[in-house]
C-alpha cells in the first residue's frame, strides 16, 4: 500500500490550522458552559417549583386566616356558617365599589358587631292572619309588626339557626281589637305566646338549650310584658314565668324598679306610620316657618279625675291641665278624636305628652317627628334610645305635681332656650331614630333595636362558644 505523507504545513495552511484549533477550543468551552448552565437549572428547578407551589397553596390560607378575621365570629363554626360568612364578605367587597357604601360599611359593621338573628317561621295564626285587619299595621302598638317585617329583609337575618346570636319570635298580640271601644284587647296575649314557645321548643333545640335567654319578643303595650292596660292588674300578674329569661322589646320603661320591667329589655318607641307623617309634612304650614298654636293637646281628658272604673286616669294630671288651661286661648286643648290631628301638631310650638294609663305616649314620637317641642309630664319615665337621642336637648320634662304651673314654665322656656331646642329637633338623625321603616335603615328605630341587641351579645350562646374555643 502506498504510504501517504502529510506535507509540512505552509505558512498559509498553518494559519488555517491555528484558526481551527481556536474554533474547536471555543466550541468545547461553549459546550461546557451550556452543560454547567443546564446543570444549574436542573439543580434549582425542583426548589423553585416547590416554593411556587407552596406559595400558591398557602396564600389563600393566610388570607382567610388573618388575625383580623380570626377575631370575627362569623368566620368560625359549621360549614354552613363559613359559606354564609364568605358570601357576606364577598358581598361587602362588591358593594365597596360604591363610594357611599364604602364610607358607611365599616362603621355599620363595627356598631352592630356582626350581629346575626334567626327569625322563626311560625304558622300564620301567630302573625300574618292578624294582618287581615289593616289597622294591625298602623296603630300605635304596631312596632311588633314593623320590627318583624324589617328583620325579614335585613342583612342581620340568617337562615341558619346555628350561626344566630339571637332568635326572634314574631307573635302579634295587639291586633285583637275590641268591638266595644276599638282598643286592642290583649287578654289572649299570654296564652298565644305560651303556645308559640311550646311550638318552637318542641320542634327545634334552641329554646331549650338556653331556656329562652337568647330569644327576643316584642311587647308594645301599656305595661310591656305584663300584658295589661291597668297598672295594678299588670303588677299583680307580672311578667309570665316562661318569658322571664328572654329579651323583651317594649314601649314601657321607667327609671325605678317595676315588676313589668323585671326582665332583660330594650325600651322602644311606639309605632308612627311614616306615610302619614310624610303627608302631614308635605301639607303643613310649618314648612313655611309658621306655628300658630302655642300649646297643643288632643286626647282623653277626664273632667272628673276618677273615671267610671274607679281609677284615677293619668293620675289626674290631664284633669288638672283641663281645668286650669281649657279657658286659656294660648292652650289648644281638645278632648275628642280627630283623624287629622297630626296637622295640629305640625302647627304647634309645644306639644303636651302627659301620661295616660301608662307613662309613655305616641305623642312623644309624633311631636319630635313633626318639629313640635314635646313636654313630657310623666315622673320617672325612661325614654327610648337614650344613648342615641339627646332627650334633654329636644324636649322638656315637667313634674306631674307642676301640671298646674305649665303656663309660667313654658313662658320661661320661650324667653330663654326655645330656639336652641327647636334647632335640635330639626336634626335628621333625631327624627329618624324614632321611626320604623319596611326595610332597616341606618339610624332608624329598628336599627337602634339591633344596636341595643348587639350590646347584649354576652347572652349569645354562639359567641360564648366561639370565645371559649
Amino acid at each position: 500500500m502506498a504510504e501517504l505523507k502529510r506535507a509540512p504545513p505552509t505558512s498559509k495552511s498553518r494559519g488555517f490550522y491555528v484558526r481551527m484549533r481556536l474554533l474547536h477550543g471555543y466550541g468545547k468551552h461553549h459546550q461546557r458552559l451550556a452543560q454547567d448552565k443546564k446543570s444549574f437549572f436542573h439543580r434549582y428547578y425542583k426548589w423553585v417549583l416547590w416554593l411556587s407551589l407552596s406559595f400558591y397553596f398557602f396564600c389563600p390560607y393566610l388570607l382567610s386566616h388573618s388575625p383580623k378575621q380570626r377575631l370575627n365570629p362569623l368566620h368560625t363554626g359549621s360549614a354552613g356558617s363559613t359559606h354564609s360568612s364568605r358570601a357576606l364578605f364577598e358581598s361587602s367587597l362588591s358593594l365597596s365599589n360604591s363610594s357611599s357604601t364604602r364610607s358607611q360599611e365599616p362603621e355599620i359593621d363595627q356598631e352592630l358587631r356582626g350581629l346575626k338573628i334567626y327569625v322563626y317561621d311560625l304558622p300564620p295564626k301567630y302573625n300574618s292572619e292578624w294582618l287581615s285587619n289593616e289597622r294591625c299595621r298602623t296603630h300605635l302598638f304596631a312596632s311588633e309588626v314593623a320590627i318583624h317585617r324589617a328583620l325579614l329583609t335585613s342583612d342581620v337575618r340568617t337562615l341558619d339557626p346555628h350561626e344566630a346570636d339571637f332568635f326572634f319570635v314574631p307573635v302579634y298580640v295587639s291586633c285583637n281589637f275590641s268591638t266595644t271601644n276599638g282598643f286592642p284587647a290583649i287578654g289572649h296575649a299570654r296564652s298565644l305566646l305560651l303556645s308559640a314557645v311550646q311550638l318552637i321548643s318542641s320542634e327545634q333545640p334552641f329554646w331549650n338549650r338556653s331556656s329562652g335567654s337568647d330569644h327576643v319578643f316584642v311587647a308594645s303595650h301599656d305595661y310591656g310584658a305584663c300584658f295589661h292596660a291597668m297598672e295594678d292588674r299588670a303588677v299583680a300578674d307580672g311578667v309570665p314565668e316562661f318569658l322571664k329569661k328572654s329579651i323583651i322589646l317594649q314601649t314601657f320603661g321607667v327609671n325605678y324598679d317595676h315588676p313589668c320591667q323585671d326582665v332583660e329589655h330594650v325600651v322602644i318607641p311606639p309605632y308612627i306610620p311614616p306615610e302619614s307623617l310624610r303627608r302631614t309634612l308635605e301639607s303643613s304650614p310649618a314648612n313655611s316657618g309658621r306655628r300658630d298654636i302655642w300649646v297643643f293637646f288632643r286626647g282623653k281628658m277626664e273632667v272628673h279625675p276618677k273615671n267610671i272604673s274607679g281609677r284615677f286616669y293619668s293620675k289626674a294630671v290631664r284633669s288638672v291641665i283641663w281645668h286650669k288651661y281649657s279657658g286659656d286661648p294660648r292652650f289648644y286643648l281638645r278632648r275628642h278624636r280627630f283623624a287629622g290631628y297630626q296637622s295640629e301638631i305640625a302647627r304647634s310650638v309645644f306639644c303636651l305628652c302627659p301620661l295616660g294609663w301608662a307613662p309613655w305616649s305616641p305623642r312623644l314620637a309624633e311631636s319630635v317627628a313633626l318639629g313640635c317641642v314635646p313636654v313630657v309630664i310623666a315622673d320617672g319615665i325612661r325614654l327610648p334610645f337614650q344613648e342615641a337621642v339627646p332627650w334633654p336637648e329636644i324636649s322638656l320634662a315637667v313634674a306631674e305635681r307642676d301640671a298646674a304651673r305649665l303656663g309660667p314654665i313654658l313662658d320661661r322656656v320661650a324667653a330663654t332656650n326655645l330656639s336652641d331646642i327647636q334647632r335640635n329637633l330639626l336634626r335628621p338623625e333625631v327624627r329618624r331614630a324614632l321611626l320604623y321603616h319596611d326595610r332597616v335603615e341606618r339610624g332608624d328605630a329598628t336599627w337602634h333595636v339591633l344596636r341595643a341587641l348587639a350590646g347584649k351579645l354576652d347572652r349569645s350562646r354562639r359567641r360564648s362558644r366561639v370565645y371559649g374555643q
